[in-house]
């Protein structure tokens, strides 16, 4: 039996590419890890509860930071320094995977976010090494695509949180 893309087993991000307003940055290091999805949480207890538990707040999060890594500052690291101006960020990359033929196939991901600068750190100079500059956004925006399927959209600005293209607040909003 065939595996659909959709099945094959996923493996591994064969390559990615960050682009900034549709124009790909060079020189950029090469892993980046995606912000967590954390809600601020209420402990639970009281009478008729056996001890006491942590509630999420659905629609909540805490603070996401997106740290952008640079081999070293450069024109690129440096525009996304000014912190007055959101930052559209777009990360393209494949997935690589296998069919159960053992056919290798690639599943495109795409993350898109908006930010703004929260911390730029330059790097440090040494011969021959490189400088590890960094900068950082703080979120306001992210989406998450595989094989042109949203996974996951948090628009903090706009309210909106959908999982596999559910909106995971729509009872809420019709409520208020």
């Amino acid at each position: 039996t065939y595996i659909s893309k959709e099945q094959a087993l996923q493996e591994a991000t064969h390559d990615l590419g960050t682009y900034k307003d549709g124009v790909k940055l060079i020189g950029r290091g090469e892993e980046m890890t995606l912000p967590s999805f954390e809600t601020p949480t209420n402990t639970v207890s009281g009478a008729g509860i056996l001890g006491e538990y942590e509630d999420p707040t659905p629609g909540y999060f805490n603070e996401q930071e997106l740290p952008i890594p640079f081999r070293v500052m450069s024109k690129e690291a440096a525009s996304l320094a000014n912190m007055l101006k959101a930052h559209h960020l777009e990360i393209r990359g494949g997935v690589q995977g296998n069919t159960d033929d053992g056919d290798i196939e690639f599943t495109p991901i795409r993350v898109v976010v908006r930010g703004l600068t929260k911390k730029c750190e330059p790097g440090k100079l040494k011969a021959a090494n490189s400088m590890e500059t960094s900068v950082t956004l703080s979120i306001r925006y992210i989406l998450i695509e595989v094989d042109g399927e949203p996974l996951i959209e948090l628009n903090k600005i706009r309210g909106k949180y959908a999982v596999n293209g559910v909106d995971q607040l729509a009872a809420l909003e019709a409520m208020c």
